[in-house]
């Protein structure tokens, strides 16, 4: 069984995760094999998924954890906090 990792993180770009950082989130996540899921609050959804991005409604400041499971984890989880840490390409 492999371990969880995880990494709490913080929506840095001013419209939040709209549909184009939605996309760009899925787009990567579907690059790796591990299962990938990010939560905000209660909520957790299939970071493949961008219906589930989209029900997140994470706006500027929201803070999201991104959990990840499988062979790849930890370089899913690096490329996701780096992705969000860049802002999405965004201001």
């Amino acid at each position: 069984m492999s371990k969880i990792i995880e990494k709490e993180i913080v929506i840095k770009n001013k419209l939040g995760i709209h549909a184009r950082p939605a996309a760009l989130l899925v787009q990567l996540a579907n690059k790796f094999k591990s299962e990938i899921c990010v939560c905000k609050d209660s909520e957790v959804v299939n970071a493949k998924s961008i219906i589930g991005i989209m029900t997140l409604a994470a706006n500027y400041g929201s803070r999201l954890k991104i959990k990840a499971e499988g062979p790849d984890a930890e370089d899913a989880i690096k490329a996701l906090v780096q992705l969000c840490n860049d802002k999405f390409g965004e201001k």
